[in-house]
């Protein structure tokens, strides 16, 4: 992904995801506080109307003759004080205004649906809220009053809602400054947040790239304690672990080169050698022969760590599980080793207990494991060192002890000894997986595999593998 496609795209998401939910809710916050607002204020303007309507035609209930009640209409209607805030109708039968406060007659366009709303009504009221030609919002109240005389049938009082109108719009501005500012403000640090991570992002990014093409030199800086930050240190850690792996790798694969060509040369000499001599030379020709069966043996024992650990690293490293006697197979190993130690100048002390608990396990693999841990006791060893080997069995287990008094391994070393191609001493011949091989064949016997070194003093390997019985 690009820089701007980074950027867009946190961007974008950011917008639609929080800014757009902020502006819907501002929005919907607005309209309903408007909404009620404009109730509260109708409302208001509403009661005052009834009940100053009202307060008139009660002052009517004790006129009881059409002359005096036409009087007291006009009267009313003549004199109502609040002329300049409201307009004061008197209504015949007809639903024809007759009389006003302001003394101007309306026309014929004036709209009475309140008056028609309270003839339908059981209380003998209704209320409206008109627009008139002249576009002025009102609210309007009519009242019913006794039949006494055609001419004044109702009372009706209007009110203009300019005010309120007013007073809403204020509230409208009001309403969209502080929304604005909102907006505003969540977009200055929307968009400082999203830059806080937008550029870490693009280092990762840049510094990603460099490590799909092999530079483990770069680390990303972190600039805060956050999961970002977080993130950062994991990314270095596996930029870290990535290059050690890939410098292992590397010498692994020196190292293996080297061990395959030192046989292959080995064989190759002697099979020129055995080609120029002929058959004349018995003696030669039969040692000739025993470095190439060593050495091709040797090339087979390489192949074959080689292949398991990589049925390992499949997953395809499967074990054909037994009743086995450790004794036997730990017996077979140090016997493979004896005479070859000798020949290096290095003495194999084993001691032998009479009999140990049987294992649930693989003999052949646990073999291979006895082997490889005597083959790297004695590799590490000088000329003059003792290899001493010893059994035991202890709350359910069966201990191996596999101690030398070899060069043994740097404290900084010691964790990684088990780890797929390293080697502490590259001086040393092997490939630097068959200790990784080696704890896994234990460890999928449930069994453990410990080391213990301290250099120039050596270094005693413990294997534990659980009893069958358990004892």
């Amino acid at each position: 992904m690009s820089k701007i496609g980074i950027k867009r795209s946190i961007t974008v998401r950011w917008a639609v995801n929080t800014l757009g939910i902020v502006i819907l809710i501002l929005a919907a916050v607005s309209v309903l506080t408007l909404f009620m607002a404009r109730n509260y204020y109708v409302n208001t303007a509403e009661q005052y109307l009834v009940s100053r309507l009202e307060t008139v035609s009660g002052s009517l209930s004790r006129f009881t003759g059409e002359s005096a009640y036409r009087a007291e209409v006009r009267n009313i209607v003549g004199q109502f004080s609040e002329k300049d805030r409201f307009e004061l109708m008197a209504i015949s039968d007809t639903g024809r205004v007759t009389l006003t406060s302001s003394g101007f007659q309306p026309s014929g366009w004036l709209d009475m649906t309140d008056y028609y709303s309270a003839l339908e009504s059981e209380n003998g009221s209704a209320s409206a809220e008109l627009t008139l030609s002249s576009g002025e919002h009102v609210i309007c109240y009519t009242l019913l009053l006794p039949g006494i005389a055609k001419e004044y049938s109702a009372m009706r009082i209007m009110t203009s809602l300019k005010n309120v109108d007013r007073q809403l719009g204020g509230i409208a501005v009001l309403l969209l400054c502080v929304s604005l500012v909102i907006v505003l403000l969540m977009l200055v640090s929307g968009f400082y947040f999203i830059k806080s991570i937008v550029i870490p992002l693009r280092q990762i990014s840049e510094t990603a790239r460099g490590y799909a093409d092999g530079d483990f030199s770069e680390r990303i800086e972190k600039r805060s304690d956050d999961e970002l930050g977080d993130l950062c240190d994991s990314i270095n850690y596996m930029a870290g672990a990535l290059e050690n792996t890939e410098k292992v790798k590397n010498e692994f694969i020196s190292s293996v080169s080297h061990e395959l060509r030192t046989p292959l040369t080995a064989i190759k000499g002697w099979a020129e050698t055995l080609c120029e001599l002929g058959s004349d030379d018995k003696e030669t020709f039969r040692k000739g022969m025993r470095v190439i069966t060593g050495e091709t043996e040797r090339l087979s024992e390489m192949v074959e760590e080689l292949l398991d650990f990589s049925r390992i690293e499949d997953g395809r490293l499967t074990l054909t599980k037994g009743t086995t006697d450790i004794l036997a197979e730990l017996g077979d190993a140090v016997l493979i080793y004896t005479e070859r130690a000798n020949q290096l100048g290095i003495d194999i002390e084993y001691f032998e207990p009479e009999m140990l608990p049987f294992v649930y396990g693989d003999a052949s693999r646990l073999r291979q494991v006895f082997i490889n841990i005597i083959d790297n006791a004695v590799k590490y060893s000088n000329p003059g060192g003792k290899v001493s080997i010893e059994a035991f069995s202890e709350k359910g287990e069966v201990i191996v002890l596999i101690s030398d008094n070899g060069v043994g391994i740097k404290p900084e070393d010691l964790p990684k000894v088990k780890t797929k191609f390293y080697k502490a001493d590259q001086t040393r011949r092997g490939s630097g997986i068959g200790l990784a091989v080696a704890d896994e064949i234990i460890g999928m016997h449930g069994g453990n595999l410990m080391i213990n070194s301290e250099p120039g003093k050596g270094t005693t390997v413990r294997i534990s593998l659980p009893c069958m019985n358990g004892k």
